[in-house]
């Protein structure tokens, strides 16, 4: 069975709208996928609602559980985790271009 890939479900849509609408598509109670994931009840029922983030181990679990892309996920996740400490900051595009040729500058030198 092929990935489900967030961009067919929407782009713009929050990690926790996304955790919850796969949930809701395999038509599972927050019991059953806690179980499944070994992960809190209440504390999924919190990343649905965007209260908490998930982990990164916490997110291969669900995208393994949901066949969801993991890269996918990580992008989500990452983004918005940029976007919420970013929001209220000038200069965004300028710091986020600043970042990625920082990133590619530190890959360069691990690969040099």
């Amino acid at each position: 069975m092929d990935k489900i890939s967030l961009k067919l479900i929407c782009p713009m849509k929050s990690l926790g709208k996304v955790l919850k609408t796969a949930r809701e598509e395999k038509k599972m109670i927050l019991r059953k996928v806690s179980a499944a994931v070994d992960i809190d009840q209440s504390l999924i029922s919190k990343f649905e609602k965007n209260e908490r983030k998930p982990t990164k181990e916490q997110l291969i679990r669900f995208a393994k559980f949901y066949n969801i892309s993991e890269k996918e996920l990580f992008i989500n996740w990452y983004s918005e985790k940029i976007a919420e400490e970013l929001k209220y900051t000038q200069g965004t595009s300028e710091i986020l271009r600043v970042a990625e040729e920082k990133i590619n500058y530190y890959k360069s030198q691990e690969n040099g």
